[in-house]
């Protein structure tokens, strides 16, 4: 029987390759929003993140996001993800 290969992503920030499961995505639908994506399915342009504060912090400052999905990007999904981050360390 084959073994089954891991799917793996790119970390916007630390450009580290890891496996899917173990990144957070933040997808740009095509109607144009843009959100975290908890189940990896949904429709649309998506970017990876470590679970990490390091790593979303510089998203964060250097508007990562705004230069991935080129167009302006809302601080209410910067702050999300501060947020899931937080939240996944405690």
């Amino acid at each position: 029987m084959a073994v089954k290969k891991t799917p793996m992503r790119m970390c916007l920030a630390c450009r580290e390759m890891k496996p899917k499961k173990d990144l957070m995505r933040v997808v740009k639908s095509p109607d144009g929003s843009i959100f975290i994506d908890d189940t990896f399915k949904a429709n649309g342009r998506g970017a990876y993140l470590c679970n990490s504060a390091a790593c979303v912090d510089k998203c964060v400052r250097q508007k990562m996001l705004n230069k991935q999905f080129g167009c302006a990007v809302d601080e209410e999904v910067y702050s999300s993800l501060k947020n899931k981050v937080n939240e996944s360390e405690n």
